[in-house]
């Protein structure tokens, strides 16, 4: 039942961030890439300061023991090594976007952490079930069908979205060492904290200095980027990344990328939805072999192993 329940947590993630492909694209190109990225992060720290004050004065209600200094270095070093790799990971992701990846190329060239993820585990001394690599086959599959039509090539901002995979691949390891020992919404706080953080010096650099700080506070301005910047900072960080964290505790790293991956399933039907972007017969089938490979790869035949 407790893994039925982080499988639905899961799978909520992956929606939020399939729609968040779309406020990507609208406010990234709108706001400018660091900025977008930047800002969307510290707005998830704010929306995570009165979850946090009131999960701790819960805590303290029911006779909480205070967090000793050894696990609030053990917190703020997880939280800045996780930042720093979301940093990169969503910032290349939105350059890519920026330069011209297609949304549906992006969510492909994005989703290869679903086979990234099991090779890093194997050096991580744990050796992932064979029902998982049929299900990482099957959804890579799934995912070409779903996001490639016509020729693959790889330009410049595809290769940017392919390290921004790698990225995610250590993020996501990163959450599965770390979240088992500190607190789950106080990790993603500092990470978020971390990544917008880290953002202000590129903004300054590449965003603020070549327009002054008068217009590019004007560019924030426009009504056009409020939904953009309310869903990728509230939803896409503060409620997506924080569930993230605490599902993947004591749950197998290699699923639980595999049901994030799904978030290009997602981002295909809200295109559909919301921009006309029709799914074909191809599309469809794509689909449903991602959610054969979630389903296969769950399945109790494979066990994972020390090695």
């Amino acid at each position: 039942m407790k893994n039925v329940k982080k499988t639905i947590m899961l799978l909520l993630i992956a929606v939020i961030w399939g729609y968040a492909f779309v406020a990507q694209s609208e406010g990234g190109v709108l706001a400018g890439a660091y900025t977008f990225n930047g800002l969307r992060m510290l707005l998830g720290v704010i929306f995570l300061i009165p979850v946090t004050l009131i999960k701790d004065r819960i805590a303290a209600g029911n006779g909480a023991v205070k967090p000793s200094k050894e696990n609030t270095r053990k917190l703020w070093k997880a939280g800045i090594l996780c930042g720093v790799a979301l940093f990169i990971a969503t910032t290349v992701q939105q350059i890519g976007l920026n330069m011209g990846t297609e949304s549906g190329k992006a969510g492909f060239l994005t989703a290869i952490y679903i086979l990234i993820v099991p090779i890093f585990s194997i050096f991580l001394h744990k050796k992932p079930g064979f029902n998982i690599w049929i299900g990482v086959v099957l959804a890579l599959i799934g995912l070409y069908m779903l996001c490639i039509s016509g020729g693959f090539s790889l330009r410049l901002s595809d290769i940017l979205i392919i390290i921004c995979a790698f990225c995610f691949s250590v993020q996501i390891l990163l959450v599965d060492h770390y979240s088992p020992h500190v607190d789950g919404i106080k990790l993603a706080m500092i990470e978020f904290l971390v990544t917008g953080v880290i953002s202000l010096i590129p903004i300054v650099i590449f965003e603020i200095a070549p327009v002054g700080f008068g217009a590019w506070i004007s560019g924030l301005l426009r009504k056009e980027l409020i939904a953009p910047f309310l869903f990728a900072g509230v939803f896409s960080c503060g409620v997506a990344y924080t569930l993230q964290i605490e599902a993947q505790r004591d749950y197998n790293a290699t699923i639980a990328s595999l049901i994030m991956s799904l978030e290009a399933v997602f981002a295909s039907t809200f295109g559909a939805i919301f921009l006309q972007q029709y799914m074909t017969r191809r599309e469809l089938i794509g689909a449903g072999i991602m959610f054969a490979a979630i389903i296969i790869a769950q399945l109790p035949i494979g066990v994972k192993k020390e090695v």
